[in-house]
């Protein structure tokens, strides 16, 4: 049985990209693969968060995880911290990495062109650590984004460079997992590209009706078609994208008929899709809150995952500390 790894930072909550595009099929795999599940606090440091944002926040991640169905009976469902072996692992991947090859990773510059005021070294070997996350499960499949490719990549070079060097078979080089046609690309309401949380043109899980509402209405569009089947704009494009993910299909034919035939009203088509998005984030956003104010539950959760995953974490920290010579007594 493969090894699938995802994880997601401990900054916020859990948009429709996040469940459309992911959480969905993760459901369905933890029951196909050996999944681990695991909330990326250690990473959500290079931003230095409060110590109390840092917590709620982690029990936020792990309260909307639980509500979009991830099973901690099928999956490995861990909070990143609670498993010591990959800091160790960590701090051991760092001997192998190279200060250039860290410097060209577009995340960094992209990192040090937006906030220059904090270049710490978090940030330049935050791809050594993710490569920790990957490589200390010996995950074969990993989901990424196109934005976290080359971090994946780096993850293949340290393991090579690792059995090269240390002349062991220690670390498989992790493959990008992809859903095929099951991957569903969520767009963000200001017209500009996907949904996501840096960016503020997201509908969040936690969301209420309102909420909802408000955020759909304020959505980009255009002045309407003037002549029929006329292509369209980006924004409107993107409230038809979310359209065909969340409403019935007779719904999306109908305002399409009307796109095509100059008579639609963009009002009537954020109403239906505000009305069609509550429709599946309510019930989870209940389900959130429920879990939220469980605490013997998640805090159960989260024990039981730290274990199962530092069983895992345990057994290749034998091999590596073997390998390079540092295991002698």
């Amino acid at each position: 049985m493969k090894t699938v790894l995802s994880g997601i930072r401990s900054t916020g909550h859990l948009h429709l990209g996040n469940y459309f595009g992911a959480l969905k099929n993760f459901t369905q795999l933890q029951h196909k693969a050996n999944c681990f599940f695991f909330i990326a606090d250690l990473h959500s440091l290079t931003t230095h968060p409060k110590p109390e944002d840092n917590r709620k926040n982690i029990k936020i991640i792990l309260s909307e995880y639980l509500a979009s169905g991830l099973d901690p009976e099928q999956s490995v469902l861990y909070v990143q911290s609670s498993v010591p072996e990959i800091s160790e692992l960590y701090a051991l991947l760092n001997m192998l990495a190279y200060k250039g090859e860290l410097e060209r990773t577009a995340s960094f510059k992209d990192k040090v062109r937006k906030h220059p005021e904090n270049v710490n070294a978090g940030l330049l070997t935050y791809p050594v650590l993710m490569s920790a996350d990957i490589l200390i499960h010996r995950a074969q499949w990993v989901p990424v984004g196109k934005d976290q490719e080359q971090h994946l990549e780096i993850a293949r070079v340290l393991a090579r460079r690792f059995n090269n060097m240390y002349k062991r078979p220690v670390f498989p080089e992790p493959q990008a997992y992809n859903f095929g046609e099951d991957l569903v690309k969520i767009p963000g309401l200001d017209g500009t590209g996907k949904m996501g949380k840096s960016e503020g043109n997201g509908i969040y899980l936690i969301d209420d009706e309102k909420t909802i509402r408000k955020k759909v209405m304020r959505a980009v569009t255009d002045s309407g078609p003037t002549e029929p089947n006329s292509p369209m704009s980006p924004g409107t494009a993107n409230l038809f994208d979310l359209l065909s993910v969340v409403s019935k299909p007779d719904v999306v034919s109908f305002f399409k008929e009307q796109y095509d035939n100059c008579t639609i009203r963009y009002g009537d088509l954020k109403k239906q899709l505000a009305e069609d998005i509550a429709r599946h984030t309510l019930p989870i956003k209940a389900r959130i809150e429920e879990i939220y104010n469980n605490e013997p539950y998640l805090k159960q959760v989260v024990e039981q995952g730290a274990e199962k995953a530092r069983q895992s974490a345990r057994a290749t920290m034998k091999e590596v500390r073997d390998a390079m010579g540092i295991n002698v007594f």
